[in-house]
């Protein structure tokens, strides 16, 4: 296990500062549209990130955590007209990102994006995404995707995985999937988020069975799935991580849980993340360790301060597990 990010870099001065704060491995992608990347663009990003002394370990393919009605390719997940085309591209992506020298891929596979209610006081006054089910919009109208049976939703994501799958075992590159943020219950805007429950990201895995597919397994997004994240968390992660199915970790902590719950910095969350690292390390994983979201705070750089806070936060949490 090592210390990652997915900082989104604003300028060269991102790179230096991820090195100079020991973070070498990142996911981050090249320039421009995903969909509109060739093999050069990112074998130059892959170059580019190397000449500051970092490791390029994963990029995202043109599936994002937005709405579909935002998505490069939205026709995979709502079965349009252009979805064969669109899976095309995806498997080029991924035998490109594989000739490039990127041994792993990330994706969503979203269609009404992140929910939240709106932002809570965190710790010293900042800022805070949450979600409580009681003040969320109950009635709010379907998206592009309409109203969809989770059968049809299933049969999507199979026919997806079906084409995939193998190109990725083919190139021994790593798809990682992320869950669906937050679970909701069924029928919510119109769909049920198979990805937001432990059984469907258990089903999930299971399907199309491949070494090489497999979960973004972001802790806090699971623990938000949970009654009890704190008892309930380390078993999750045992049950993927013992069949290899964990490819990058989102390290973030919640305070609350199941439909009533504020993201916190990983320090102050209701989940034990000292304990869970321990976990990870007990099935093998050897991955990825990075932050993913982060309350706001204060001052000219705020994104990047409690970044930097987290990274500290899993070095010191990686250093003690190696002394151990």
């Amino acid at each position: 296990m090592y210390l990652g990010t997915q900082f989104e870099v604003r300028s060269d001065d991102d790179y230096r500062v991820f090195a100079q704060l020991g973070v070498n491995h990142i996911c981050m992608d090249p320039p421009g549209r995903p969909d509109s990347w060739t093999l050069g663009d990112l074998k130059r990003h892959r170059e580019h990130v190397e000449s500051f002394g970092l490791v390029l370990d994963m990029i995202q393919l043109p599936l994002p955590s937005q709405p579909i009605e935002k998505a490069p390719c939205p026709d995979i997940l709502l079965a349009g007209p252009d979805r064969d085309r669109q899976i095309d591209l995806v498997c080029k992506m991924i035998e490109n990102a594989a000739n490039a020298g990127i041994p792993a891929v990330k994706y969503n596979l979203n269609l009404i994006g992140i929910p939240r209610t709106a932002r809570e006081t965190g710790r010293g006054g900042s800022s805070n995404e949450a979600f409580r089910w009681e003040a969320a919009d109950k009635d709010a109208a379907p998206g592009a995707a309409g109203v969809l049976s989770e059968d049809e939703n299933w049969e999507r994501i199979d026919y997806f995985l079906e084409r995939v799958v193998p190109v990725a075992e083919s190139n021994r590159l790593r798809l990682a999937c992320h869950p669906h943020d937050p679970y909701t219950p069924p029928g919510y805007r119109g769909v049920t988020r198979v990805l937001g429950t432990v059984d469907g990201l258990k089903r999930f895995v299971t399907m199309r069975e491949s070494p090489y597919h497999g979960l973004n397994f972001c802790q806090g997004t699971v623990g938000e799935m949970l009654d009890d994240p704190r008892n309930e968390i380390d078993d999750v992660i045992r049950w993927f991580g013992e069949r290899g199915k964990i490819f990058n970790v989102h390290f973030r902590n919640i305070r609350g849980g199941k439909l009533s719950f504020m993201e916190t910095f990983p320090d102050e969350g209701d989940m034990d993340m000292a304990r869970s690292l321990k976990v990870y390390r007990d099935v093998g994983y050897r991955y990825m360790i990075m932050p993913d979201h982060a309350p706001q705070v204060s001052g000219p750089d705020p994104r990047g301060v409690a970044f930097a806070f987290c990274y500290g936060y899993i070095a010191a949490l990686l250093q003690q597990l190696a002394a151990d």
